[in-house]
C-alpha cells in the first residue's frame, strides 16, 4: 500500500499515522515526476534552486544525477581511450598489408577529438585519465574489444596468420597497459610509414 494517494487532504490525520504537510506532498510529487517526466523534473528543481526553495528540492535524486554525470564523463573518456589503444595495437601487430587499417586511423582521430572536447569542458578529467588505474581500466576494455574483433568470422585469416588458428583470450595480450597517456593522445605510427612511401604515379 502506498503511503498516500491523490485526493488526500493536507493537514489531516489518516490511518497508519499518516499526516501530510504541504511541503512533504510537494517534495513527494517532485520525486514522482522524476520517473514520469525527467526534463520537467530538472526544470522544477532548477526553479526551486534559483528561488532558494532548498527544502522542496528532490535532493535524493538530484545528488544521484550529479554523481552519475561524473561517472558518465569518466566512462566516455575511458571508452574512447580503449578504442584508441585497440586500433594502435592492431596497427602495430596485426597488419598483413600496407593498405590495411585506414579505418583504424579514422577511429583513432575521432576518439582523440572527442576526448579533447571533454577535457576542454572538464579539465580535471585530464589529470584523472593519466592515472595508472584509469589507463589500466581502459586497456582492459581494449583487450575485450580485441578478443571480440578476432572472433568475427571475417578475421579468420588473421587468426590463422598471427595466432596459429587459435582464437585469442584475454591472457594472450599484455596484462599491463602498453601505452602511456601521451601515446594514447598523440602517437601516430602510420605517419613515418606513409612519409617513406613512394608516390603513386
Amino acid at each position: 500500500m502506498k503511503p498516500y494517494r491523490k485526493g488526500l487532504r493536507l493537514g489531516t490525520q489518516y490511518p497508519y499515522g499518516l499526516y501530510l504537510k504541504p511541503m512533504e506532498l510537494k517534495t513527494q510529487n517532485l520525486k514522482d515526476l522524476y520517473e514520469k517526466d525527467f526534463y520537467l523534473w530538472v526544470m522544477e528543481n532548477l526553479k526551486l534552486l534559483k528561488n532558494k526553495g532548498y527544502d522542496l528540492v528532490d535532493w535524493e535524486n538530484l545528488l544521484e544525477e550529479i554523481e552519475d554525470m561524473g561517472k558518465s564523463l569518466r566512462k566516455s573518456v575511458r571508452s574512447y581511450m580503449a578504442v584508441i589503444m585497440e586500433h594502435l595495437y592492431k596497427w602495430e601487430h596485426f597488419r598483413y598489408s600496407p593498405d590495411m587499417g585506414m579505418d583504424w586511423i579514422d577511429s583513432i582521430n575521432i576518439a582523440r577529438e572527442e576526448i579533447e572536447e571533454i577535457f576542454k569542458e572538464s579539465p580535471s578529467l585530464k589529470e584523472k585519465a593519466q592515472e595508472w588505474e584509469f589507463l589500466q581500466s581502459a586497456w582492459e576494455s581494449a583487450i575485450s574489444r580485441l578478443v571480440s574483433w578476432f572472433e568475427n568470422p571475417k578475421n579468420a585469416l588473421l587468426v590463422k596468420a598471427y595466432l596459429k588458428g587459435k582464437l585469442p583470450t584475454k591472457k594472450d595480450f599484455p596484462h599491463e597497459c602498453p601505452y602511456t597517456f601521451e601515446q594514447i593522445m598523440e602517437y601516430k605510427p602510420w605517419v613515418r610509414e606513409f612519409m617513406g612511401r613512394e608516390p603513386k604515379e
